[in-house]
């Protein structure tokens, strides 16, 4: 899937570029529960996730009173 298939934005999950979306696509997370529910370790050893888009999901996440993973 090239990332120009890939929307902009996944469900309730913050904008993170497309490589990130990608990524969290192939791993069926559309939520920004299931998200923190993976935690920072798991997201960052994902091909197309870094550490800014990890910031992005865990900042949204503190909005929403979720907490990530340790």
């Amino acid at each position: 899937m090239s990332t120009r298939d890939v929307p902009a934005q996944i469900g309730d999950l913050p904008p993170v570029g497309r490589p990130a979306n990608s990524a969290l696509m192939r791993a069926g997370v559309t939520s920004l529960a299931e998200a923190a529910s993976l935690g920072r370790l798991a997201l960052l050893a994902m091909h197309g996730i870094g550490p800014k888009a990890v910031r992005i999901l865990e900042a949204a996440a503190a909005e929403r009173g979720l907490t990530f993973e340790p």
